[in-house]
């Protein structure tokens, strides 16, 4: 009884060897997505550019890489693929393009990339540049949004906004709204406005709300040269009600 114990075992230890050879060289290939560079400075460039560049692959596993998907950070720019299946040892190439129109200064963009690596699922790599922009007027709107509260049917809705010319330009306004007034220093505004590079002007604006009850949000547009931002908003919100609910409510916690 003894020796054939002996003979079995070994027996088993064997088949177990053997299954285990058979299974793991197909256990054991994967793809490996390995990049040349995951980054790329296009430096200093003028505005209004188109930048491209191409970032180079390979897959430096032993089975086929397949590529799922490539995404930007930004709809300003684009990324293709060349293939979506790399054999082993093949090269693939992502092709990435920037437009640079409305940027300025330093500007960094993301490229993410997603295949079956089981090691590195999501590679991201990025794009840079330093945009220069010519002399142009450019507008800011401080603040962009007013709470005014509670205020009573038919009252006008008041508030203030600082609007400031940060570019090298004049920068030229315009507004229309079909129930606002504007005024600067108690005196009627008219447009366009003139803001001169480096300076700034407060606006006192009016704007009613005939037949309105309720939560309110209204939105005031203003349009000027800046070519970055040629439409910027300015919003007043707060609540609507009538004189006879104010009484109503007043009186009723009187009592109380």
């Amino acid at each position: 009884m003894g020796r054939k114990h002996k003979k079995i075992v070994p027996l088993a230890g064997l088949c177990a060897l053997v299954l285990w050879s058979l299974a793991w060289p197909s256990a054991a290939k994967k793809p490996k997505i390995v990049f040349d560079q995951e980054s790329w400075d296009f430096g200093k460039v003028k505005q209004g550019e188109t930048l491209k560049h191409e970032f180079i692959f390979k897959n430096a596993g032993d089975a086929v890489l397949n590529i799922k998907s490539v995404e930007t950070s930004c709809g300003c720019a684009a990324a293709l693929v060349s293939k979506k299946q790399l054999e082993p040892g093949q090269e693939g190439r992502v092709k990435v393009s920037f437009s640079t129109a409305g940027y300025g200064g330093k500007v960094v963009k993301f490229i993410y990339l997603d295949s079956d690596d089981p090691n590195q699922p999501r590679v991201q790599f990025k794009i840079a540049a330093n945009i220069e922009t010519p002399p142009q007027p450019r507008i800011e709107i401080s603040p962009y949004t007013v709470d005014i509260g509670l205020v009573l049917e038919d009252e006008p809705l008041e508030a203030e906004v600082v609007i400031q010319n940060r570019g090298e330009l004049e920068l030229a306004v315009e507004c229309d709204h079909k129930t606002a007034s504007f005024s600067s220093r108690d005196k009627p505004l008219s447009f366009p406005l003139k803001i001169a590079a480096g300076k700034e002007k407060k606006i006192r604006m009016k704007v009613t709300l005939p037949n309105r009850l309720g939560i309110f949000r209204e939105f005031i547009q203003f349009k000027s040269n800046d070519p970055t931002r040629q439409v910027m908003s300015f919003s007043i919100a707060g609540y609507i009600t009538t004189l006879a609910l104010v009484q109503e409510f007043l009186a009723k916690h009187k009592k109380t």
